[in-house]
């Protein structure tokens, strides 16, 4: 994974059903499935270092996601080193994908207009359909690099997913 500036996707596995408190915004309950989380890393360290608070456990959440990574596995991180800030228009690109569902409205979108940056599926989503959507319907896109989360946390280098 580069420190790279850019967008991605956390693809999320849930085996559990619990109702979990979101900070102010409210109760959430999971379910079974996959949640897939967008975000963008423009700052420094870039994706590499935003994916890595991602993989930990936050004590003390911040952020939507870190209470909800406290109930789910990290299985996928979806990237685009686009340098064009693309977290709103993937939002958009996931809600469109044959089976998403919104759990939480502002999930994640709380600085934004986004319906949400928070999309659940009961089965694991294909990376070859978002592509496909964020290709035609995004002009001059990058390409959609996947790496296994499971290759991440076991190495400081991630490997890409083929």
């Amino acid at each position: 994974m580069e420190t790279t500036a850019g967008t991605y996707a956390l693809i999320l596995s849930s085996r559990g059903v619990r109702p979990l408190a979101i900070g102010r915004r409210g109760q959430l309950d999971v379910r079974r499935g996959f949640y897939v989380y967008v975000g963008s890393a423009f700052g420094s360290g870039g994706v590499q270092a935003r994916v890595a608070h991602h993989q930990k456990l936050a004590v003390r959440p911040h952020w939507h996601i870190d209470y909800l990574r406290r109930v789910t596995q990290l299985e996928e991180i979806w990237v685009t080193y686009d340098p064009v800030r693309r977290e709103h228009q993937w939002a958009e690109a996931f809600r469109r994908l044959h089976g998403a569902t919104m759990p939480m409205a502002g999930f994640g979108a709380s600085d934004c207009a986004c319906e949400a940056h928070l999309y659940f599926f009961r089965t694991r989503p294909v990376r070859s359909a978002f592509r496909n959507e964020v290709q035609s319907s995004l002009r001059g896109h990058g390409r959609v690099l996947c790496y296994r989360a499971s290759l991440a946390l076991r190495r400081a280098s991630f490997a890409i997913a083929r």
